[in-house]
């Protein structure tokens, strides 16, 4: 059910370490029940484009929230936030890890809530995605939108921050994961994504992966020239009957 009216503030969160950070909520008006998503935002920041997605996720019936995994960072715009946090090698893992789990926290007390929760993210929150669903509680269904380095096949890219790569933690996966891939990708390449399917199929893991042709890295986003309409909206359909399955009618 598509809900016209809706409620969308910053909100404070209590993430990594207890620290305390903003993030972008969005939800339906009414009583509920209604199913929560964490919306993990990309590599280019907490930024409109994410917000949007937020409100989208309520449009359709959810809690929604996007935390600003870039919160310690200082202010500024979306861009120079993102530019500063690259220039220091990126989210350290575990720290992301807790700001995630923070989130989850954070839907899991809402009176609204009807008992799932579910993540979703794009690009470096693909990857983020990933990482929660194997390394935080909580969560009933992820989704992975062209996430880069869960798999790593060069070692450089192994750092203090980031010392594993995502994949080496399949077997602890959770909840089930939903992929959406471009084919013309480079981070990850269409080898690497079948690679990762390899591994959870492997690992006995339910997971369901999907490619699109004439799409590369984040043909989601309307803002940018990666965006690819009919993929994008395929994919949108894929992720909401996904969410809508294990979030919604898994609910009861």
């Amino acid at each position: 059910m598509a809900y016209e009216g809706m409620i969308a503030e910053t909100v404070s969160f209590r993430g990594h370490c207890g620290e305390r950070g903003e993030a972008y909520c969005a939800r339906p008006l009414g009583p509920g029940p209604f199913p929560g998503i964490v919306v993990v935002h990309h590599a280019p920041g907490w930024d409109e484009w994410n917000k949007e997605v937020t409100r989208k996720f309520a449009y359709h019936g959810f809690v929604a929230i996007c935390p600003n995994l870039y919160f310690r960072d200082g202010s500024g715009s979306a861009e120079d936030v993102a530019a500063r946090v690259r220039a220091s090698g990126g989210v350290p893992d575990a720290q992301a890890i807790g700001d995630m789990q923070g989130a989850v926290d954070w839907l899991r007390v809402l009176p609204v809530l009807n008992g799932k929760v579910g993540i979703i993210g794009f690009c470096s929150g693909g990857r983020h995605a990933f990482l929660a669903a194997c390394r935080v509680t909580g969560l009933d269904a992820a989704v992975d939108c062209w996430g880069g380095q869960v798999i790593v096949d060069d070692p450089v890219l192994l750092t203090p921050r980031r010392p594993t790569a995502p994949i080496d933690f399949a077997p602890e996966l959770g909840c089930p994961l939903l992929g959406i891939f471009g084919n013309d990708d480079k981070a990850p390449t269409p080898e690497q994504v079948d690679r990762t399917e390899a591994v959870l199929k492997a690992n006995g893991k339910a997971c369901e992966f999907h490619r699109y042709d004439g799409a590369g890295h984040g043909f989601f986003a309307t803002d940018r020239p990666s965006y690819r309409v009919e993929q994008a909206v395929d994919g949108w359909r894929k992720v909401f009957a996904f969410c809508r399955r294990h979030l919604v009618d898994a609910a009861g």
